[in-house]
């Protein structure tokens, strides 16, 4: 009996290991068993499988009425990848010394196996140790959960925000619905309430959220009161994001130029939806849909590899 159950325990170990779905009725038919005994089997070779470095775990199935292994080591960050987001983190220069550095030790400490931790410690010391912060110097980490929870469940929050120009600090009221990172700094998009458009903005007819720098809030209170976001009208960071490259704000538009620069690959990656539209002799006649003037200091920037056309 004994022998029986270990044949068994193989087979279905190798039906498991090879990604194969397992049906109880097909299975204990297979072996001439209960379906309770093939029962037993699964959950020993389920707490087999849970011991493992890296674990797996024996999954049931609905869908397939079958139970399944799924091996959680493919959810690990490699070596590689931790080495990546680290470098990624510092090249942000995005928070304090005091909050990124433990980030960045959290991820080597918890991600890569013991054995490798030091070499891939030492790959990042350099870097760590003439990391330049911010010059604004403010802690976010804090502000940006707070805030962000204010974005899942819809509340309505009221900030105190320095603008850029002349240092005034304005009171605002308004409904956050998301956060964004871009080049150093992070922001707090929304959209404003009980204000004098005409007064206040170049574009009062402008529909679209305003961007608020994180570290230029210099006070902020999160209200208890919710405000509606209509599934049709809901604020999609993604697709936001795409025509917002330059967090200035300002009309949506469609901008068409030619680029006859080295490279219209970063001209691609540095517009999400820059469009081709002809290759010429000359270079590339590009189309784009982009949000705000922001968009006219990048053309600027690129001298004359751009005509706007």
């Amino acid at each position: 009996m004994e022998t029986e159950k270990t044949a068994r325990l193989l087979y279905l170990y190798r039906d498991f290991a090879r990604g194969a779905k397992v049906r109880k009725q097909e299975a204990a038919d297979r072996f001439g068993v209960t379906q309770r005994s093939l029962q037993r089997d699964i959950e020993d070779l389920r707490c087999f499988f849970a011991e493992q470095t890296p674990p797996g775990e024996i999954i049931y199935d609905a869908k397939e009425r079958a139970y399944r292994l799924v091996e959680w080591g493919s959810t690990l960050f490699t070596n590689g990848e931790v080495l990546a987001v680290c470098k990624i983190l510092l090249e942000s220069r995005s928070l304090r010394r005091d909050e990124m550095l433990p980030i960045l030790d959290k991820l080597v400490s918890c991600c890569v196996p013991a054995e490798q931790r030091q070499a891939v410690a030492e790959l990042l010391a350099n870097e760590k140790h003439l990391y330049i912060q911010p010059h604004h110097e403010k802690p976010l980490l804090e502000r940006m959960w707070a805030l962000g929870e204010a974005v899942q469940k819809h509340l309505v929050t009221e900030i105190d925000y320095e603008k850029l120009k002349g240092g005034e600090t304005v009171r605002r009221t308004i409904e956050p619905v998301g956060l964004m990172f871009s080049e150093y700094y992070f922001y707090l998009v929304a959209f404003i309430r009980d204000i004098d458009k005409k007064a206040a903005f170049e574009n009062p007819d402008d529909l679209f959220p305003t961007i608020y720098r994180l570290d230029r809030i210099r006070d902020f209170r999160v209200t208890r009161e919710h405000f509606q976001v209509p599934y049709l009208e809901r604020f999609q960071e993604g697709e936001f994001r795409k025509r917002v490259q330059f967090m200035y704000g300002g009309r949506l538009q469609t901008i068409r130029f030619q680029y006859t620069g080295p490279s219209i690959e970063a001209v691609l990656d540095r517009l999400p939806t820059a469009e081709i539209e002809e290759q010429t002799e000359d270079g590339w006649i590009v189309k784009a849909e982009v949000f705000g003037k922001g968009i006219e200091m990048w053309l600027r920037s690129q001298g004359e590899y751009i005509t706007l056309l």
